[in-house]
C-alpha cells in the first residue's frame, strides 16, 4: 500500500512524540540525588571550566592594570597614609576597622593569608596536624610546608581563614606559598597536586565573593589565569621572569609586582619596562614594613 507524503509527515511526528514521552517518564523515574550524602563527602577537585557566581550576587572586584597598590605585613600597626587603589595587609594583625578605614578612603583591601606553609605565631596553628606539616621554610623562622595534598585536612583551617577574611570587610586574598611543588617541601608534590590546591582555594574565595592573586608560581599562569582574578610577583624584574605574567595583563586583569630593596635593584632599572607592561611596581624592603617606593 502506498503512503502519502501527509500520512508520511503524520507517521513522523507520531514516532518523535512518544519518543520524547518515553525520555521524560524515565528522566521522572530516576531516584533524586542523595544530598545528605553529597553534603558529607569531601569536597571534590574543582572543574577546569570558568568560574561561575549567582545572578543575585555583588559583582566581585576585579583589579585592572595599572592600579596603585601599597604593601604592609609588618611593623603594625598599618600606615593608612599612603595615596592607593589597593592595601594588602595581613589577615589576623588588623581589625574590621582598618579595613573599614581604608575603605573610606576609597581603597580596596586584600587579606594575606599563608595557604601553603605552618606559621607557629598564627592563632590557629594548633588545627593543623602533625601529618600535614613538613620541612622547615628556608630563610622564614617559625615557617613549615604544608601537605596541600590533604584538602581534606586543610579545608576547614583555610575555610574559616577565608570566613575571617570576609567577615572582617575584606575585597581580595592573598594565597601565599601556593607553589610548594617547585621546593623541597617534605613531601612528594606534584604539578597536578598544587594545581588542584590552587583551584580549590580559587572556587573557596569566589563562594565568598572574594577576589583571589596568584601569587608568583609563574609556570602555572596558563592553567590558573581564568580562575584568579589578579596576580602578585617577587623580584620578577630582579630575577627576568616577568613576562610569564603578561596573560594577566592582556586579560585585563593587573599584576601587582614587588621588588625588594636587598636585592640591590633600584626604581630607575624597572620603572621602564613596568611601564610598558602595564604592571604596578613597588619597592619594598624585604620585611615588608610601611615604607615603599613607587615609579615616578
Amino acid at each position: 500500500m502506498e503512503i502519502t507524503s501527509r500520512a508520511k509527515v503524520n507517521l513522523l511526528l507520531s514516532v518523535l512524540a512518544t519518543l520524547i514521552f518515553l525520555q521524560t517518564a524515565c528522566r521522572l523515574a530516576q531516584p533524586s540525588p542523595d544530598v545528605s550524602a553529597s553534603e558529607t563527602s569531601p569536597s571534590p577537585a574543582p572543574s577546569l571550566s570558568s568560574p561561575t557566581r549567582g545572578a543575585d550576587a555583588a559583582p566581585r572586584w576585579q583589579p585592572v592594570p595599572r592600579i596603585t597598590w601599597q604593601w604592609q605585613l609588618s611593623a603594625p600597626p598599618v600606615d593608612t597614609s599612603f595615596t592607593a587603589d589597593a592595601y594588602d595587609i595581613d589577615l589576623f594583625d588588623n581589625t574590621p576597622d582598618v579595613v573599614s578605614r581604608l575603605h573610606a578612603q576609597g581603597s580596596k583591601v586584600i587579606c594575606y593569608i599563608s595557604a601553603g606553609s605552618w606559621e607557629d605565631w598564627r592563632e590557629d596553628k594548633d588545627r593543623f596536624p602533625n601529618e600535614i606539616i613538613g620541612k622547615k621554610y628556608i630563610g622564614w623562622s617559625g615557617e613549615r610546608w604544608l601537605d596541600i595534598r590533604r584538602i581534606d585536612l586543610l579545608a576547614p583551617i583555610m575555610r574559616a581563614r577565608l570566613d575571617l577574611c570576609k567577615s572582617k570587610g575584606f575585597d581580595a586574598v592573598e594565597p601565599d606559598n601556593i607553589d610548594g611543588y617547585d621546593t623541597d617541601t617534605g613531601f612528594p608534590l606534584t604539578y597536578e597536586d598544587q594545581l588542584r590546591y590552587n583551584l580549590w582555594l580559587a572556587e573557596e574565595a569566589h563562594a565568598r565573593n572574594l577576589a583571589i592573586a596568584l601569587k608568583n608560581n609563574p609556570e602555572q599562569v596558563t592553567d590558573l589565569l581564568p580562575f584568579y582574578d589578579f596576580a602578585i610577583s617577587e623580584d620578577c624584574f630582579a630575577q627576568g621572569w616577568c613576562e610569564k605574567m603578561l596573560p594577566f595583563i592582556h586579560s585585563g586583569k593587573a599584576v601587582l609586582a614587588a621588588e625588594y630593596t636587598d636585592t640591590g635593584i633600584q626604581l630607575q632599572d624597572v620603572c621602564p619596562q613596568a611601564s610598558q607592561m602595564s604592571f604596578s611596581v613597588i619597592l619594598k624592603n624585604r620585611s615588608l614594613d610601611a615604607p615603599r617606593q613607587t615609579c615616578p
